[in-house]
């Protein structure tokens, strides 16, 4: 049997094995054109087939919550638990988040209706081609002008429109700031500070109209996510208190009323050591050749000096392609992995190289990444702890 020499590259992960999310029949960004359609909201389509309309339906979107560990905890929230089969119309199957399976594209995914390809927002921090800065598009920093930036309108805005009443009931610190004018703005915003008010508001915006599409969302879970991991007890006390919520909800629909409990990626925890964390700033294959770092640990953006694309792209393959998916902007494109197509203005946000990880690993940055390189609970990737959220059903 032939030894394997140290110069010797194992095969990288073949593209077509990364699970793909599932555009145009059950992602994020399928929910509310589905729901609007039900609406009778000119203009949308439902293809999420197995939904039933409803004259007012609410999305409750929970910041981090994962299929995969929702199902691992029935103790802490056993009223979503109970409410496994009814996922996705009774299927019992989850959703796709889309990729990247981060807050800034799914949200954006979510409010337009559009793939991350179509939106523009495909990312934690991606080049903003006009200035040549990366750009942090879910805290909108360095601005840039936001409807350039996604110039669709949202599905609340065509709703509004249609003379459906559309809500939104969130974090007042949410009100005004471009992502939620970009992914979520149209009808009427309404700013509550703790979980429970925010249902019970929920609750009243569904009534006070015949046909209501409202949005609620609570994001300290994926805090609590981030800083402590998914096996932490204060992610399990977070979990629980959002079950409580949840219910809290559902016992305040008004008739003729369907709620949907949703979330915008799961989570994996990353342990702390070499092996499962790659430090981009102290590893010189791989940021020769790299002008900006984008991305996240688990879904990175490299964006290569002009003329280097290539060997970028094959230094990338060879140190991580075991443990990532590892493409070049075109043939992640080709794959599908933002959408069935790319917006011409979308294009160049995207990087070079993009490495999606199939195993728990990060590509960490430890000095130009500090905080984000601290982290315990990670998310971006294709994985199913990533990217399958759930879409529970409660019906009055």
């Amino acid at each position: 049997m032939a030894q394997i020499s140290a110069w010797d590259h194992p095969e990288p992960l073949a593209l077509d094995t990364a699970p793909l999310p599932q555009y145009g029949s059950g992602s994020l960004a399928d929910l509310l054109p589905t729901l609007a359609a039900g609406l009778g909201v000119p203009g949308m389509t439902a293809t999420i087939g197995e939904l039933t309309p409803a004259d007012r339906v609410c999305v409750f979107l929970v910041d981090g919550l994962g299929w995969e560990q929702l199902r691992a905890h029935p103790d802490e929230a056993p009223f979503l638990n109970s409410l496994l089969g009814s996922s996705r119309g009774g299927t019992g199957r989850p959703l796709t988040a889309g990729y990247p399976a981060t807050t800034a594209t799914s949200l954006a995914s979510v409010g337009t209706g559009l793939p991350p390809g179509a939106h523009g927002l495909p990312g934690y921090t991606v080049r903003n081609p006009a200035t040549g800065e990366l750009m942090n598009q879910l805290r909108w920093q360095p601005w840039a002008p936001p409807r350039p930036w996604q110039p669709y309108p949202t599905v609340f805005q065509l709703a509004h429109d249609a003379g459906v009443h559309a809500a939104q009931v969130s974090s007042p610190a949410f009100a005004s700031t471009p992502l939620t004018k970009v992914a979520l703005s149209g009808g009427t915003f309404h700013g509550r500070l703790t979980g429970e008010d925010r249902m019970d508001l929920a609750a009243e915006q569904l009534a006070a109209g015949d046909r209501s599409l409202v949005y609620t969302y609570y994001a300290e879970m994926d805090g609590a996510g981030h800083r402590y991991g998914v096996a932490s007890d204060t992610w399990r006390g977070q979990l629980m208190n959002v079950d409580r919520l949840a219910q809290r909800l559902a016992e305040q629909l008004p008739p003729r009323s369907a709620l949907y409990v949703t979330a915008d990626h799961g989570m994996v925890d990353v342990p702390f050591d070499e092996e499962h964390r790659i430090d981009f700033d102290e590893d010189w294959e791989l940021g020769a050749g790299v002008a900006l770092l984008g991305g996240e640990g688990r879904a990175r953006h490299v964006y290569a000096v002009p003329g280097a694309e290539a060997d970028v792209l094959t230094v990338w393959r060879e140190v991580l392609g075991e443990q990532f998916w590892v493409a070049s902007r075109d043939e992640a494109i080709e794959a599908g992995w933002f959408g069935p197509g790319v917006d011409e203005r979308v294009y160049a946000r995207l990087g070079d190289v993009i490495a999606a990880a199939h195993d728990d690993v990060l590509v960490i940055a430890s000095e130009r990444e500090p905080k984000e390189s601290a982290l315990v609970g990670n998310h971006g990737s294709m994985t199913p702890a990533e990217q399958l959220v759930p879409l529970l059903e409660v019906r009055s």
